[in-house]
């Protein structure tokens, strides 16, 4: 159920990119959950809850009288708002494994619902990854699976509550609910604990207390077509009652509106109970405005339940458009060929893990908007529907899937689970126009959970979800990503090609993508990339490619993630630089425009994300594998997307983040410029080295790249270009450092900003000389005592208590709002070196 106002949805949404004005989007898309909840009588119930990180003796403890002082006063709570994830800070915790365990949620609520003899919800929006809901001591529901919506009725609960004598006199004519939410380790529990991302726990999407009549719809399904040519579209209604017994006496109008907020038809249709659901009828839409990137038009469907003096409202937003895969061929949007051009997303950043607020969605899906994406395969599980609301209305294509990821297959609670987050995932996210695949599995062929590991068993339980899929929504493909043995049975199929990462060479990507596209009838190729470390950069990004012995072959294999043993691959030979990871990137774009057969790619991932199956990278327990850091800053290779993925004139100089370069005093170096302007100029310390002319297969950057004699110390660089009649630039500084440096031996630590209450701390990496070491990538571990604390777990380059040098270097940040604090940064086995900082 989405729900917009159509007279600002027209054309802004796009516009509002290319003018980025990001909170004209922000209220926009937030209209959606108000206008929704009015419609439902439906308040978010977000603030002020006691939460308890442990598990209790039983539901008892959390509702029993509590004496000041007394021994019922303990275990302490602390209050906190939803969305919450109480693995916010612990799953980048590089000292402790991250909790796995039962966690408590409780707090008194005033409940009246206006209805006569309606009914009272609980609609979770998300919470991870086992709950059991109470009101007062008896249990009222129970979920499990992490990621989809789900609803508790506590009508009736709440009734007998009332007649307790403690609901006047201990909780004053209030509710207390309680909630134990659970994300223990379990086997027979999808996803698998062998997955790259970690199991969060917590409420960590928002709750809200619904009423609703006494008749109400549960669903409504709006089922678009539209022929390629656009010129008739179809639009077919379904519902479903909430409660099924109140299945006559009611009368149902739709009313359909335009884009732009017009009121274009409205029937009272007589209503047909068709197959477990009610037919709603059909309406015919002359000439309808297409739904595409470009133009994310979106149509509103309100649905009117009347009955007994009561009346419910339904509203969705949806969208015509048609899509075609080509056999062995491109993909088809609005019957025109659309390159996807995707990436990634998990739900997960700095410092709250799960729990983004609705405005960190916004904000993220408008950076990936901004890059040029069209296309985004939501992994590995059914994500927020703010992600999906966003897509609508900027104009992304999503691929959605289960979290059947990894481990193998389970038994027949295992089945369930997976065929139950499948029909939830499909119901609850049908209306979106954005969905063109519903996702079957990640990686099912990796085994580990269970003694047995049967491929038939595997593609039986492939086939049936295949199936469902289907019955559930004809409309849409289904696809799965590397599991070769299960590749003839869903619709779309993607391979694992990791060309110049675990496998093989970058320059191997087109060849292995063709070979590839042959075996199956629609090939989407999702996840490519590789892993930097931000703020490092090299001189000789690709050294390590002179390692690889290559065979063409570029499939991850089991062992390939790790950091130690088998073959060379760059994975674990290479830099894990910036300057490499662009290349990559760089060369796998140039090529996609040489492919006219390819359907589209989507780069792993958009953004770094927390895992509990990387301890030993840069940041520990983060896949570093972004375009972005995990709180959203651009890293270099952000801005190869942007030169080839979009229009709007963009202009960016390689190496914002790298101070110091090195080299000989008379060696050239070269300097990239990624934009997308037909040409360059680049100055260095005020003399122009050039103009250069973008060709998109002049690798790297396009052509636009200049050799440069820099100077001993500092260097002024900066591009120029010209958008229409106004010049466009970009500048840097760079030090140039012509001094060779011996074998690390000792520490710096120094202030080099401050802002407010936060000041940045430097840790370099110095020889015995006291020269800077820029090819170090030596441990650095940072402490503080005093009135100050160090902003860490944050998962990101400057925001870890350990992590790799960058360049010989490694940042951290201190909040210090008064007095003073020692800060400490500690290489390897050396002793602690201390730095004083006063307010």
């Amino acid at each position: 159920m989405n729900n917009l106002n159509p007279k600002i949805k027209k054309r802004e949404p796009y516009l509002m990119i290319k003018e980025n004005k990001f909170y004209k989007i922000l209220a926009l898309l937030l209209g959606f959950g108000a206008l929704q909840l009015q419609a439902q009588e439906s308040k978010r119930i977000d603030r002020e809850w006691d939460f308890l990180k442990s598990d209790l003796g039983g539901i008892w403890e959390a509702v029993r009288p509590v004496g000041a002082g007394n021994p019922e006063s303990v275990p302490l709570w602390q209050t906190v708002s939803l969305p919450h994830c109480y693995n916010a800070l612990d799953a980048v915790d590089p000292a402790v494994n991250y909790y796995q365990g039962p966690g408590w949620y409780r707090k008194t609520l005033t409940i009246e619902n206006p209805y006569p003899n309606g009914r009272t919800l609980f609609h979770f929006e998300g919470a991870g990854q086992k709950s059991t809901v109470y009101i007062h001591t008896q249990k009222v529901g129970e979920h499990v699976g992490g990621y989809d919506e789900w609803t508790v009725d506590i009508t009736e609960a709440v009734e007998q509550f009332k007649k307790n004598e403690a609901y006047k006199t201990q909780f004053k004519g209030k509710i207390p609910v309680s909630i134990r939410v659970d994300n223990s380790r379990d086997l027979e529990m999808i996803p698998s604990d062998l997955s790259d991302f970690n199991l969060y726990g917590g409420i960590y999407r928002h709750l809200n207390l619904k009423y609703v009549p006494q008749t109400a719809l549960e669903k409504v399904f709006v089922s678009p077509t539209v022929d390629a040519d656009g010129k008739q579209g179809i639009l077919q209604i379904r519902g479903r009652l909430l409660t099924p017994s109140n299945s006559s006496n009611f009368d149902v109008e739709t009313q359909l509106y335009d884009p732009s907020g017009k009121l274009l038809l409205s029937q009272t249709p007589v209503v047909r109970s068709v197959e477990g659901s009610l037919d709603f009828g059909k309406l015919t839409v002359k000439k309808p405005e297409l739904w595409s990137p470009d133009h994310p038009a979106l149509y509103r469907l309100v649905t009117i339940v009347k009955s007994n003096g009561q009346t419910f409202k339904e509203e969705s937003l949806f969208g015509f458009r048609h899509v075609e895969f080509k056999d062995n061929g491109p993909f088809l949007l609005n019957g025109k060929r659309l390159l996807l051009r995707g990436t990634h997303r998990h739900e997960d950043h700095a410092a709250v893990g799960a729990a983004m607020t609705d405005a960190q969605i916004l904000q993220e899906m408008t950076m990936m908007k901004e890059m040029g994406v069209n296309f985004i395969r939501l992994g590995h599980y059914q994500q927020s529907r703010r992600v999906l609301e966003a897509c609508d209305s900027l104009g992304i294509l999503v691929w959605e899937e289960i979290p059947w990821c990894r481990g193998g297959l389970g038994g027949e609670i295992y089945q369930q689970q997976g065929k139950r987050m499948l029909t939830n995932m499909i119901e609850q996210h049908y209306n979106h126009p954005s969905i063109i695949i519903w996702g079957l599995g990640n990686e099912n062929d990796w085994p580990g959970d269970f003694p047995e590991f049967d491929k038939e068993k595997i593609r039986t339980f492939m086939r049936e979800l295949h199936l469902l899929s289907h019955q559930l929504d004809p409309s849409r493909k289904t696809a799965i990503r590397r599991c070769d043995f299960c590749k003839d049975i869903v619709d779309v199929y993607s391979p694992s090609i990791w060309a110049g990462w675990y496998r093989g060479v970058y320059t191997d990507y087109k060849t292995a993508s063709a070979e590839e596209m042959k075996k199956v009838k629609h090939f989407l190729h999702v996840e490519w990339g590789g892993d930097s470390h931000a703020r490092r950069h090299a001189e000789d990004p690709d050294r390590a490619l002179a390692k690889i012995e290559g065979d063409g072959a570029t499939d991850e294999r089991a062992g390939d993630a790790s950091l130690v043993g088998g073959a060379a691959r760059v994975s674990k030979d290479g830099d894990w630089s910036e300057s490499y990871i662009c290349n990559l990137i760089d060369w796998h774009l140039k090529e996609q425009e040489t492919m006219p057969w390819l359907t589209g790619t989507a780069y792993w991932p958009f953004k770094d994300f927390s895992t509990p199956v990387r301890p030993d990278n840069p940041v520990p327990y983060v896949n570093q594998k972004g375009v972005v850091e995990r709180d959203f800053t651009k890293k270099e290779s952000y801005y190869v997307f942007q030169s080839y993925w979009t229009s709007k004139p963009m202009l960016h100089i390689y190496g914002h983040s790298w101070p110091v370069r090195w080299g000989g005093a008379d060696e050239a170096k070269m300097i990239k410029v990624y934009s997308n302007a037909k040409a360059v100029e680049l100055f260095v310390n005020g003399e122009s080295q050039g103009l250069k002319k973008r060709n998109s297969q002049d690798f790297p950057a396009a052509g636009l790249r200049w050799m440069v004699k820099l100077r001993e110390g500092k260097n002024q660089i900066k591009a120029v270009t010209k958008n229409g009649k106004e010049l466009m630039t970009d500048q840097i500084e760079q030090v140039y450092q012509t001094q060779r440096w011996g074998k690390p031996a000792k520490l710096q630590v120094e202030e080099i900003a401050r802002e407010d209450d936060i000041i940045t701390v430097q840790a370099k990496v110095l020889d015995k000389d006291g020269i800077l070491c820029l090819d170090a990538k030596n441990w650095i571990y940072f402490d503080a005592t005093g009135d100050g604390e160090l902003i860490i777990d944050q998962g990101t380059s400057i925001g870890a208590r350990k992590v790799q040098a960058y360049n010989g270097r490694a940042l951290i940040r201190l909040r210090l709002s008064t007095g003073k604090a020692v800060v400490s940064g500690r290489m390897d086995e050396l002793k602690s070196t201390l730095l004083t900082i006063e307010k």
